[in-house]
């Protein structure tokens, strides 16, 4: 039972454009809800039993607010977009985990260049991108080499966490540098391609149509 409908969801998820993560995430929590209530199929439960395993997260597992809301919006997910019943007006009340409030930390410019210049390598490079850009880590470990428009000096993010796609000014101090990682790169992909490796997982349909595509040259290694 739960593994069929799971496979449901994910297609679902996979059907919204949502990214591999969030796919991973929300499985992962739709499959914890149905085995602590015993396998009971989710169209059989409802509010208290949503509230039962957000309270027992909180309580038992000490998970985090943010992990916990992760978990909510998972069955929030499975509830509205599988299974097509409506909490909205469900009222749905748990012990939530604690948040703390910080005080955000803003480096100095100075030190962000201490950090960056104790760095070496791919590393360093990949620190600079995010501080120019204002990338997200895994926005950073994504970029590929086709993503990279050294002629209009433009950087093309693609299925960001906001689902939106963007374009940013290329770092002009760093053009250089990322030239020469291409170069590295390329040769590294093709002693890769030659061993038998190289690929990168394509998306939906995209292999099928591009067969190729999976082998084309990333930033570093298969991604920067």
């Amino acid at each position: 039972m739960a593994k069929k409908l799971l496979d449901i969801m994910r297609d679902k998820i996979r059907f919204k454009h949502y990214s591999m993560s969030t796919e991973r995430v929300y499985i992962y929590w739709a499959k914890k809800y149905i085995l602590y209530h015993n396998k009971k199929h989710p169209k059989y439960m409802g509010k208290v039993e949503i509230e039962q395993f957000l309270t027992h997260l909180a309580t038992e597992f000490n998970v985090s607010p943010t992990t916990q809301n992760q978990a909510f919006n998972a069955i929030l997910f499975l509830y509205e977009q599988v299974l097509n019943i409506s909490l909205k007006d469900e009222n749905i009340q748990a012990l939530r985990a604690k948040e703390r409030k910080h005080i955000p930390v803003v480096l100095t410019i100075n030190e962000v260049r201490s950090i960056i210049l104790n760095m070496t390598g791919i590393y360093q490079l990949i620190v600079k991108l995010m501080y120019g850009c204002g990338l997200r880590m895994k926005e950073s470990q994504n970029i590929r080499i086709k993503d990279i428009d050294f002629g209009y000096d433009k950087i093309y993010i693609w299925d960001s966490k906001s689902l939106k796609d963007r374009t940013l000014p290329l770092p002009l101090k760093i053009k250089d540098e990322l030239k020469i990682q291409v170069e590295k790169v390329k040769e590294i992909h093709q002693k890769d391609l030659e061993n038998g490796y190289g690929s990168v997982y394509i998306p939906y349909a995209l292999e099928r149509k591009f067969p190729w595509s999976g082998t084309e040259s990333t930033l570093a290694k298969s991604k920067i």
